[in-house]
């Protein structure tokens, strides 16, 4: 039941549940089944997993007594890393808050140089929960888990999310800065999923995005491109690729092509990829 609001709604107001943990498309879903107004009994709710949208968290703030609490945390984090209380909503986004206790940030530009109050650059952690890198993936792990140029032999985990600080010293939330996306809350490298497929060898080529479906929301969505078209199996293919990758990075949808788009250049025009059917 955990995917039914309805469902979630009813166990809330039936077990007086005091503190709801959940990411925001969950939140907006919730509000809506219940008219905006969720249980008395919630205290605080905790926003994680995705960018808390200002009208998700305006509505919330204007019909429930709960604490708001907006936080910001990848799983190489484990997890929630900033927090913010949810107070003013008239602006453009949701702030992800500062850092909690034992864990430091820093926002930096390309040479790893601290940027201004107000300018944008790219969010970087350290601290006592900081994972040691990925397991079976040191090209991964010396890519993200960068020397510090600020501690004694100490490592940073870069995000490759992009942020600023604001005036009164919180983090601001604006965009990713490379191909990793969140779908449902999992942060996600395209590329491995990528990786996964061309070793396969029945497929000729791959590309792998998220997309955008207003009814089920972000979807991972994979255009394949089989060495012998006629004799591709897509169910085969799905269950190969569950055998290498968790279950959330499977994609949602599998679209067939002759060949992939390419722009100009040569490269990949993810634009030009067709829509999926989910």
């Amino acid at each position: 039941g955990h995917r039914d609001p309805a469902y979630l709604n009813r166990l809330l107001t039936e077990q007086s549940v005091t503190t709801l943990h959940v990411v925001p498309s969950m939140l907006e879903a919730l509000m809506v089944d219940a008219g905006g107004i969720l249980t008395p009994s919630l205290r605080q709710v905790l926003a994680i997993g995705e960018a808390l949208p200002p009208a998700t968290a305006k509505r919330f703030v204007e019909h429930n007594a709960a604490r708001l609490v907006n936080l910001y945390g990848p799983t190489e984090a484990a997890v929630s890393v900033t927090a913010g209380d949810v107070t003013d909503v008239s602006g453009a986004s949701v702030p992800i808050g500062v850092p909690e206790w034992n864990t430091r940030v820093y926002v930096l530009d390309e040479r790893l140089h601290p940027v201004p109050t107000g300018v944008a650059g790219e969010l970087y952690l350290a601290g006592a929960q900081l994972a040691r890198g990925y397991f079976g993936r040191a090209d991964l792990s010396a890519e993200r888990f960068v020397a510090s140029p600020f501690g004694d032999g100490e490592r940073l985990y870069r995000t490759g999310d992009l942020v600023r600080w604001t005036r009164d010293g919180q983090l601001d939330y604006l965009s990713r800065t490379d191909f990793q996306v969140k779908v449902r809350g999992f942060r996600i490298e395209l590329g491995e999923i990528e990786s996964a497929l061309r070793a396969m060898d029945v497929l000729r080529d791959v590309a792998v995005i998220a997309r955008e479906d207003e009814r089920v929301g972000t979807q991972l969505v994979a255009y394949v491109v089989p060495i012998e078209a006629d004799t591709l199996d897509v169910a085969t293919v799905r269950s190969e690729l569950a055998t290498q990758v968790p279950s959330y990075m499977v994609p949602s949808a599998f679209v067939t092509l002759d060949a992939l788009p390419l722009n100009v250049n040569g490269k990949l025009d993810r634009r030009a990829l067709p829509e999926p059917v989910f």
